[in-house]
């Protein structure tokens, strides 16, 4: 069923004897769960965003990280003379993941569309957001065994000015506009 806008009609779902009324539940508030729910909102969803943790929780492992992205190709390492490509990128993400199997198709297909992400508009994206990189890149996963080793054979492990605190924080506001709204909760 579908309202007459296109939305999708929202299921009540039974929470601890109230009923939450939204288009998208996200269940889990760490970075990924606060992105999909702010691009929910952003794109005119209600949302409900559940988890086990207390709101001065949300963002979870990332809140307490350094803020250390994957990024191909960036300003950042070709102003430190890192030579660094979406193949290459690619290369070391298989070489490292031993996709060998037949149902292994579907994690090869993201992990080529992650890297094309992070090749790409990831940068920029987190840019608008207001999220602003350390000029310098460092190790995540070092290889430097090859192009069949394990690990990344170019630095590409970029940090939030910030560290996790700065990364969650436009998801957060996001969400907190939203729920000032009463289309988030």
């Amino acid at each position: 069923m579908s309202r007459d806008n296109g939305a999708p009609t929202p299921v009540p779902v039974r929470a601890a004897g109230s009923v939450i009324d939204a288009d998208v539940i996200v269940v889990g508030a760490g970075l990924a769960g606060l992105v999909a729910a702010a691009q929910a909102y952003a794109a005119g969803r209600r949302v409900a965003v559940l988890d086990q943790e207390p709101a001065a929780s949300a963002g979870g492992q990332a809140h307490w990280s350094f803020g250390g992205l994957f990024l191909v190709d960036s300003p950042e390492q070709r102003r430190l003379g890192v030579r660094d490509s979406a193949g290459l990128a690619l290369a070391d993400w298989m070489s490292s993941a031993a996709f060998d199997r037949s149902e292994d198709t579907l994690a090869m297909d993201w992990a080529a569309a992650y890297v094309d992400f992070a090749a790409g508009e990831k940068r920029a994206w987190l840019a608008s957001l207001g999220v602003k990189l350390f000029p310098l890149v460092q190790w995540a996963e070092r290889g430097g065994y090859g192009p069949d080793g394990h690990g990344n054979t170019v630095p590409r492990f970029h940090v939030v000015w910030g560290t996790g605190p700065a990364l969650v924080a436009p998801f957060l506001a996001k969400l907190r506009e939203g729920e000032a709204s009463g289309r988030v909760t």
